[in-house]
């Protein structure tokens, strides 16, 4: 099976514990967006990546536009009840890859995504793809679950993750993706960390397997323990020529 279709499988699988996740939907989180996108979020914003359409929602309160752009159709199906729930008809849903966006360079006012990074097979494309169809002066908001900055213990974060959900790639080191960001061409103009207490209940609950559990409730991830995930927020700003 390829990456495409292996993310695909998973996030079908997902669709509902994904998008009821207290730990997801966390209003904190998406009100760290709004706010780093500013005047930015009253234009046309791409929301990469956009699961079940919680930014995607958030952000068409203020915005001219948005577009909801996802690999999965079971995450764009649940983007779109939750945008008609809320009585938001300026979002659009599209399905694809975010390694190659159908979308004409210079195209958004703002272009956010978020816990996306580490499912990419090759992130350094998708940041070339979301530079392109950005345009010039236009923000770029990006949060994602980061690793260790010690490389043993960042193997054995991502080798958990994969047991976890075979999706997963590999979470950056927080100064890796803030070079990936940079290597794209955008300006970064803030960062910031935090942790997120999460518990094992809920952390495994979401992937929606329970086979996968037993090896990963025993030791120092047993259930009922809290696991505070760090979490990277990048806001970058195109690269003036």
């Amino acid at each position: 099976m390829d990456h495409e279709n292996r993310v695909r499988d998973e996030f079908t699988r997902q669709a509902k514990t994904f998008s009821e996740s207290a730990a997801i939907t966390d209003a904190a989180s998406t009100q760290r967006f709004i706010d780093a996108l500013g005047e930015a979020a009253r234009g046309s914003v791409l929301d990469v990546a956009c699961g079940p359409g919680i930014l995607s929602a958030a952000i068409a309160k203020t915005a001219r536009e948005v577009l909801a752009f996802d690999l999965t159709p079971q995450m764009l199906k649940r983007a779109a009840q939750r945008c008609a729930e809320a009585g938001l008809g300026n979002v659009t849903f599209r399905e694809g890859s975010a390694i190659e966006l159908p979308f004409a360079d210079a195209a958004f006012d703002a272009v956010v995504t978020r816990l996306s990074v580490h499912h990419f097979d090759r992130p350094d494309r998708a940041m070339s793809e979301i530079f392109r169809v950005l345009r010039p002066g236009g923000r770029f908001v990006i949060a994602d679950v980061i690793s260790s900055e010690v490389p043993a213990e960042a193997e054995l974060q991502n080798a958990i993750e994969i047991l976890r959900d075979p999706s997963h790639v590999r979470m950056l080191p927080g100064s890796e993706l803030a070079a990936l960001v940079r290597g794209a061409g955008f300006a970064i103009e803030s960062l910031a960390t935090w942790d997120k207490p999460r518990e094992f209940e809920e952390w495994m609950g979401i992937v929606n397997d329970a086979s996968r559990v037993p090896p990963l409730s025993r030791g120092s991830a047993g259930a009922g323990q809290r696991r505070c995930v760090g979490r990277n927020g990048v806001v970058a700003r195109w690269r003036p020529d």
